[in-house]
């Protein structure tokens, strides 16, 4: 079984990814219904060509490799969002996607949106003129835990920004489409 998505999952993520991009951008929020529907879209993606061959094994393995893509894909962003560095929508979608790509292909797409983002952030920042006030105010809450209690600072909120996550897993999907499917 080739764990290469098929074109119409890829298909499925890149306008899955491009939608949850766009209400990101427009609202800083990423709709539950949406990543529902992208999911089960997903699914059926996945499954039924299979079970039209009449292949049960297939079913189950191309089962397997969504479940397996959507943990892998949600295993750091989780991770993140329980320590406040990621929104919940950024964890489901990444999630999705890795369903719709499964592991190996997930993961890729997740590794090329962190690094979109990491590239994007300073640029952003300087462009702000709020570099130095940031990386200054992410050190503090980085030394902060190892700090004695009594001189403990609150982290001061004007000096931390978001940035819209889910921009970047569009065009990491669009890159890991155009690399592998596309450039081959």
């Amino acid at each position: 079984m080739s764990s290469e998505p098929s074109p119409l999952l890829l298909v499925t993520a890149l306008l899955l990814t491009a939608a949850a991009g766009y209400c990101d951008l427009r609202t800083a929020l990423i709709p539950n219904r949406l990543i529902a529907i992208g999911a089960g879209v997903v699914l059926c993606a996945r499954v039924l060509p299979v079970a039209a061959a009449g292949s049960w094994q297939g079913v189950l393995w191309a089962l397997a490799a969504g479940v397996l893509g959507l943990l892998a894909t949600a295993l750091v962003p989780l991770l993140l969002y329980r320590f406040g560095g990621i929104g919940g929508g950024d964890v489901k979608l990444l999630g999705t996607l890795g369903l719709a790509l499964g592991p190996l292909y997930g993961v890729e797409a997740e590794l090329y949106a962190f690094a979109l983002t990491l590239l994007y952030a300073p640029l952003r920042l300087s462009y702000e003129g709020t570099l130095l006030r940031t990386l200054t105010a992410s050190t503090a809450m980085l030394v902060r835990p190892f700090m004695p209690a009594a001189r403990r600072a609150a982290p001061a909120g004007q000096a931390l920004t978001s940035f819209r996550f889910a921009p970047a897993i569009f065009l990491a999907t669009l890159l890991t489409a155009a690399l592998h499917v596309w450039g081959a």
